[in-house]
């Protein structure tokens, strides 16, 4: 999670031969003078040189307004259970930078992060690349002298422009499309649709995960004769209180999933793109892949009586998901409290309002990260939408969360969330 240099500051040196992992990380962050500059013709550049040919691992690219962390991390674990050999890339890092790349489960290490980097900054020659775009970089080599079978890439932004996008998938998955970074894709689902479908590939195969998808996907779908199976209707998946019942008519398969704090649509979407990618995957192989299978920061319980769990929900679409979450767990009892803090650039009030009947007791917290929102700052974008609103405000996560588990019982239900920040916050005061 970068900060964004000044446009005018000077240019730093290379590392020098023996540079830790920090001081390239620094170095990164002063590269470019701007932190978000969609486009592909730099890291293409770059891309060619290190290149020469595509990589000969199949890529499957993941693209969405939420989810996609959790279905990388599900088709990583199933494709891993069928015998691949795997390659994940993610953004962004929750603790450390080196949980962005796993090799068949493992984050990197420093030391292979360290050796991309080099050859990256070695190839680039004048072009200036983005933190992300370098990242992105990193990621191809390091699986690449993994020899893996399998790349699943996450894009960070969007989808057409992204670095990710830099190489034509050969399977891709749309999670979501919801309003979402609207000052780079739009401000309507039509809009970002169309940014989001420019991972789709002329013949290739994808999944769109979610209900309802926009014309735009549907039309560059059709455009490129790209078979897409979708969530609702090509395949139908259900959650009840013993797992998620999933049902494939396309690819001749049904099975019953044990229950899981992660996404029904991304966990089903991942199972289907790993019955294609792995048609001889067992139901028993991937019941037992999915068993027990959690992500970091995605609704993750951190301690019992009363529950804490946190949740990197940043906009309104994830907020829904999370208000039905917290339901189920308010009907066993208890007062549901919400600690809140987001960036500037998040829509806050839809955040909130979508939580609003559910949430009891709301704390606001600050971040004194970049484009972080104090929490005063945040109360007074909050105040005067709803009558009944009336936080406590917090200068940090953790004074929130001491403030919050003062008065809360043991049977309440605490969810700390709105930016992954929020969520690296409340893990480390735990």
């Amino acid at each position: 999670m970068p900060s964004k240099p000044p446009a005018d500051a000077p240019r730093q040196p290379a590392p020098s031969a023996g540079a830790s992992l920090e001081s390239w990380l620094a170095y990164l962050e002063a590269l470019h003078p701007v932190e978000m500059d969609l486009g592909l013709d730099r890291v293409l550049i770059v891309l060619r040189k290190l290149f020469p040919r595509k990589p000969e691992a199949r890529i499957v690219t993941i693209a969405g307004t939420n989810g996609k962390g959790s279905t990388v991390a599900c088709l990583e674990s199933l494709l891993m259970a069928a015998g691949h050999t795997v390659g994940a890339y993610t953004s962004p890092h929750l603790d450390r930078y080196n949980e962005r790349i796993r090799i068949n489960g493992t984050d990197v290490t420093s030391e292979a992060l360290i050796r991309a980097f080099e050859q990256i900054e070695a190839a680039r020659g004048l072009v200036s690349l983005t933190y992300f775009e370098f990242s992105t970089l990193a990621a191809f080599l390091v699986m690449a002298e993994a020899a893996l079978d399998t790349w699943i890439l996450e894009v960070g932004l969007g989808g057409r422009l992204d670095a990710v996008n830099v190489l034509d998938a050969d399977l891709a998955i749309l999670t979501s499309v919801d309003l979402d970074h609207t000052a780079w894709l739009g401000t309507d689902r039509e809009r970002i649709g169309f940014e989001k479908a420019g991972i789709l590939r002329a013949g290739k195969p994808a999944i769109y995960a979610d209900l309802d998808p926009p014309d735009s996907v549907l039309q560059q779908a059709r455009a490129q004769g790209v078979t897409l199976q979708r969530f609702g209707k090509d395949y139908l998946a259900s959650e009840g209180s013993e797992g998620i019942a999933l049902t494939l008519p396309a690819l001749g398969r049904s099975l019953n999933l044990p229950p899981t704090s992660l996404p029904v649509q991304s966990v089903a979407a991942a199972v289907i793109a790993a019955i294609m990618l792995a048609p001889a995957l067992s139901n028993t192989a991937i019941t037992t892949a999915m068993a027990g299978l959690m992500v970091p920061g995605r609704f993750e319980l951190l301690r019992r009586r009363p529950d804490i769990y946190v949740d990197v929900g940043h906009n309104p679409h994830a907020a829904r998901w999370l208000a039905v979450r917290m339901a189920r767990l308010k009907s066993s009892g208890g007062r549901v409290r919400a600690v809140y803090g987001c960036l500037a650039d998040k829509d806050s009030v839809g955040v909130v309002g979508a939580m609003m009947d559910i949430v009891d007791d709301w704390v606001l917290c600050g971040l004194r990260v970049p484009r972080g929102v104090s929490a005063t700052e945040l109360n007074d974008r909050l105040t005067g939408y709803w009558p009944h609103f009336s936080p406590t405000v917090c200068e940090t996560v953790a004074e929130a969360i001491d403030t919050v588990l003062s008065v809360a019982a043991s049977d309440d239900h605490i969810i700390v969330f709105g930016s992954f920040y929020t969520v690296a916050q409340a893990r480390s005061r735990f």
